[in-house]
């Protein structure tokens, strides 16, 4: 079997070097004060990334545990609330709510589009009972990322709380959490933060607390009163993911020394590089609109000579030769390729990935141009910066 250079999924992401060396230092009391002095340097880069002044929050978990905290501590049962959902992890967010009691109402435009604020706006005046809004901003089972701004304006104008599933964008893409009024945001390690799975990190508004302190859902891992009393004192309600805690403290030092803008830009013009390379290669894009294209995953059709069952040659062509791209998911099954590229994903990734997709194809009898998806793809590269999406 050959061994995987090249990890190009969703999640989990390519871990670097340094963040490795870091994770291999050596256990400490979770209770003893070199944690105590930690944790708060984590609380603060974490703001920093988030771009907020609202609490911090970090839990053992994976990114589905960050949703379901959130909704376990503001959701009540029987409660009406809103989910925006434009793929699979949007449809999980909303079966979470259900899970919960919830009465779940789903905005849910085709798979490959976004939401579209004025839809959303002329939901919300016929749903005055609904307080909750909850809202994937990256789709990574579509490509897709929401024009989460002005979908935060109409949840704000509208004095609803905003939840924002933000596991595949932030620390990627541009979520200034305070400015677009966010009162929950959640993220997981395993994504644009360069580290293993086992980590949730979510934010926390003052209204968010104060429906906390009034939601009747039934919690106790997630308890977020009981998480912020103990984080105060230095210290996790439970024990913690040490080791990816300590990768997290080079992962932000690393996040640093690039800068959020920079970073943003960065993943802009690889997912440029990218699409370029997919249309050269003669294959179209998911994502409906370009404009909201995700900056951190490109979901490309297969051509149909090659969808279907006959999808699992080309993966496994591209499995043999160092590449795993993510699969489609539910009803996209054998008709996309999902290409991960958020965290530690450089140019030269972009050129050794899109070699190999090229050859993957040609060897499974797609006619391609040899060459012609690399200089697209460093066309693009080479560009002048796109636009963030907002």
């Amino acid at each position: 079997m050959a061994q995987t250079s090249q990890l190009r999924i969703p999640g989990p992401t390519p871990v670097p070097d340094r963040v490795n060396r870091a994770m291999a230092a050596p256990m400490i009391n979770h209770r003893g004060p070199e944690f105590k002095a930690l944790l708060p340097e984590l609380e603060a880069g974490l703001k920093w990334a988030f771009q907020t002044e609202n609490d911090m929050l970090i839990f053992p978990a994976s990114g589905t545990g960050g949703l379901e905290s959130t909704v376990a501590n503001l959701v009540s049962p029987g409660e009406r609330v809103l989910a925006v959902t434009i793929g699979a992890f949007g449809d999980r967010f909303a079966d979470l709510a259900e899970a919960f009691g919830a009465q779940v109402i789903r905005y849910a435009p085709p798979w490959g589009e976004a939401a579209d604020p004025q839809d959303l706006d002329d939901l919300l005046s016929k749903e005055p009972e609904i307080a909750t809004v909850l809202i994937t901003h990256n789709e990574t089972s579509t490509g897709v990322t929401n024009r989460l701004q002005a979908l935060a304006e109409v949840v704000k104008r509208r004095q609803r709380l905003l939840v924002v599933d933000g596991v595949s964008s932030i620390g990627s893409i541009d979520l200034p959490v305070d400015r677009w009024g966010v009162d929950v945001a959640i993220t997981a390690s395993q994504k644009g933060w360069m580290l293993p799975p086992g980590v949730t990190m979510l934010s926390v508004s003052k209204a968010a607390w104060q429906r906390q302190a009034k939601a009747r859902a039934p919690r106790f891992y997630f308890d977020w009163e009981r998480a912020q009393k103990l984080q105060a004192k230095g210290m996790t309600f439970t024990t913690p993911a040490m080791s990816i805690l300590f990768g997290l403290r080079e992962s932000l030092t690393m996040m640093r020394e690039e800068g959020l803008s920079t970073i943003f830009q960065r993943h802009l013009r690889i997912a440029a590089g990218f699409r370029a390379a997919g249309r050269a290669l003669g294959l179209r894009l998911l994502a409906a609109d370009p404009e909201t294209a995700s900056p951190t995953v490109t979901a490309l059709y297969f051509p149909a000579a090659l969808s279907g069952e006959k999808s699992e040659a080309v993966f496994k062509t591209w499995r043999d030769q160092g590449l795993v791209v993510g699969e489609g998911q539910g009803k996209l099954a054998g008709k996309i390729f999902r290409i991960g590229h958020l965290g530690a994903v450089h140019d030269d990734d972009v050129v050794a990935t899109v070699e190999v997709l090229e050859r993957g194809l040609e060897a499974n009898g797609h006619p391609v141009t040899r060459g012609a998806a690399l200089t697209a793809a460093r066309r693009a590269l080479e560009s002048s910066e796109p636009s963030l999406v907002a």
